[in-house]
């Protein structure tokens, strides 16, 4: 397919700059793929549209304060951006200006509370690779002075200041989910961003069960598609785990006749990435590059809560391959003539009733 097939157009006020207060506020467009199906509600009353039985897969990543603002030894600074931790000291990092940068150079953060040394560019140039450490040369408890001294990564078309200090100290709150708990993501997991524990608690109440998967958000999921033929496109890869206790969550869950909804397209890609070809899952981690689009096969996945996003996008085609393209497009069209919220901190769409579902 073309990736100018999933193109659609959106007023820049649909792009929502701060999260619905509380989380499960937030809008969902509920959408039922077999009968077409629509209703128009809130988070808050996931309750009512899934049944005891039921199992919610979250994402349990969370995100690093991975965004650092350096200064070289000239007094120029150096924004950089933590992609992936190679080492317990060595990390792989976008720098913007990259070209002033060179091998050995070092950069003071905050102060000089955490040094960070330039060793070398990635072969394709896309990325240095930095060395951190506290002044006394010290390795040890990095992710505590990253997440002190960091600002969270936000998505380009959330458009904050560093003089935005009140958003951004609220942003490192409110850009992570109440599920996470293992640092590595550089981007949040945004459909899980509208859970509450109130909530949590409600579901359980009806019997609704959750499991966790783990996949990393990559720097990929910002990168635009650069080809226009869809089989051309070379799919970013992540880190992912899935446990043996999510495993038997969910074949419990096929037992007895419930639905797994995946919270998300990361915990879709997680999911469908370790089912074979008769839906079988194996735990294991590893990292995937598996890319969904109309066609693709979904063994394990019956429903899908995510968010509205970006035309042209890896994750809009994903959606698309689980409801079909103009029905997707069809419904965002609706979204934004009713004035949903797009993008990470924007609202929600509960895609279930797949035909052939289980």
């Amino acid at each position: 397919m073309n990736v100018s097939d999933f193109d659609y157009h959106l007023p820049p006020e649909r792009i929502a700059q701060s999260p619905a207060e509380p989380r499960d506020s937030a809008r969902l467009f509920a959408h039922a793929i077999g009968p077409d199906r629509s209703e128009h509600t809130r988070v808050s009353q996931l309750a009512s549209l899934i049944t005891g039985g039921d199992l919610v897969v979250v994402n349990d990543t969370r995100v690093r304060h991975a965004r650092l603002y350096a200064l070289r030894a000239s007094g120029g600074e150096v924004e950089l951006l933590l992609l992936e931790r190679l080492q317990p000291a060595l990390w792989r990092a976008l720098a913007r200006p990259a070209a002033r940068l060179k091998s050995g150079e070092e950069l003071s953060i905050a102060g000089g509370a955490l040094l960070a040394r330039a060793i070398e560019r990635d072969p394709d140039g896309a990325a240095w690779r930095v060395d951190l450490y506290a002044p006394d040369g010290s390795r040890e408890g990095l992710e505590e002075l990253i997440e002190l001294h960091g600002a969270p990564p936000l998505p380009p078309y959330i458009r904050r200041t560093r003089a935005d200090r009140e958003q951004i100290e609220l942003d490192r709150e409110r850009y992570q989910t109440i599920f996470a708990s293992e640092p590595g993501a550089v981007a949040a997991p945004t459909a899980g961003l509208h859970f509450t524990q109130r909530l949590v608690d409600e579901l359980a109440a009806l019997g609704v069960q959750f499991a966790r998967v783990t996949l990393h958000v990559g720097e990929g999921t910002f990168k635009p598609v650069s080809v226009e033929d869809t089989r051309q496109h070379v799919m970013h890869s992540e880190r992912f785990e899935l446990s043996a206790a999510t495993v038997e969550a969910i074949e419990l869950c096929r037992a007895r006749g419930g639905r797994v909804l995946a919270v998300g397209t990361t915990c879709v890609r997680v999911l469908e990435s370790c089912a074979d070809d008769s839906g079988r899952l194996r735990a294991q981690s590893g990292r995937t590059q598996l890319f969904l689009t109309p066609g693709s096969p979904f063994r394990v996945v019956d429903a899908l809560l995510t968010n509205f996003h970006l035309p042209r996008s890896t994750l809009l085609m994903l959606v698309a391959a689980f409801a079909g393209r103009e029905r997707i497009l069809r419904l965002y069209g609706e979204a934004v003539a009713l004035g949903y919220r797009f993008y990470s901190y924007g609202d929600a769409m509960l895609l279930t009733d797949r035909p052939g579902e289980r």
